[in-house]
């Protein structure tokens, strides 16, 4: 384990690591993937400090920051890079900016209930969400390879349209981004989201054989691939009750809990 003053950096293989923002509430992770040709970074995070310091320590190989989704605390950090890409379904966003979110709220969301002090120089009140035109777009059952070492992507809508999780299985690591964590509820509910997607997304990724670990981009750093078990038991509930729209409230299942 590697620490900064703001991030920790966790190495889960020889070649695969986790770089944690603990000490903001959101427990945010993103994700360094080393492959022979290439490196991949899943998301960029916060933006609260300089994520390209730390993966310029780990490799020296080039860096394609793979997107799961075009919200302001997985896309902080993507100016510092060049070769970005996103699902069609979010670009609009990446370009044009999140539509639906003052950015009063968002500087607010980004300082409150802090537990490290923010890094030097940095200033909330001049915090702009990065908007750019993607190197590349996302695309299901696409196959991304670094060499020696291959991602597919499975287009899983429901918290953004252009939602996407990665699959690689000869690790079989499934990084989930924000449709799947613990200990806070997965949100459906803000503009542009969608229960049902999200619902059937979750059944999607729970059919997907040979996970042996789930690495959402929040909260718990890594979970039991027995969790998916308990997804498709949630996704059953949700559907046999009705549960599955706006305004229906937190639902609560073994290992995490969703809300619509």
């Amino acid at each position: 384990m590697m620490n900064t003053p703001w991030f920790t950096v966790q190495r889960m293989d020889e070649y695969t690591f986790a770089i944690s923002e603990y000490g903001h509430w959101e427990k945010v992770h993103s994700f360094l993937l080393l492959g022979r040709q290439k490196a991949a970074l899943i998301d960029t995070g916060l933006g609260i400090a300089n994520i390209r310091d730390v993966t310029s320590k780990l490799t020296t190989l080039p860096v394609s920051v793979l997107t799961t989704h075009v919200h302001t605390d997985h896309i902080g950090g993507h100016g510092l890079f060049s070769d970005i890409h996103v699902h069609e379904g979010d670009s609009n966003w990446l370009i044009h900016g999140i539509q639906g979110l003052l950015i009063e709220r968002i500087r607010a969301d980004l300082v409150r209930d802090l537990s490290l002090p923010l890094p030097p120089g940095f200033d909330v009140s001049a915090y702009t969400p990065y908007c750019g035109k993607p190197a590349g777009l996302l695309c299901d059952g696409q196959i991304i390879d670094l060499g020696g070492r291959k991602l597919e992507v499975f287009h899983t809508p429901g918290h953004s349209p252009g939602h996407v999780c990665f699959f690689e299985e000869a690790s079989g690591y499934l990084f989930t981004g924000d449709l799947l964590y613990d200990e806070t509820p997965v949100y459906a509910f803000y503009p542009s989201t969608s229960p049902s997607d999200l619902v059937r997304s979750w059944q999607r990724i729970a059919e997907i054989p040979g996970v042996t670990r789930i690495y959402g981009s929040h909260n718990t750093l890594g979970l039991d691939p027995e969790l998916l078990g308990e997804v498709q038991r949630a996704v059953k509930v949700l559907r046999e009750k009705n549960l599955v729209s706006f305004g229906t409230g937190i639902h609560y299942f073994n290992g995490f809990s969703v809300r619509f």
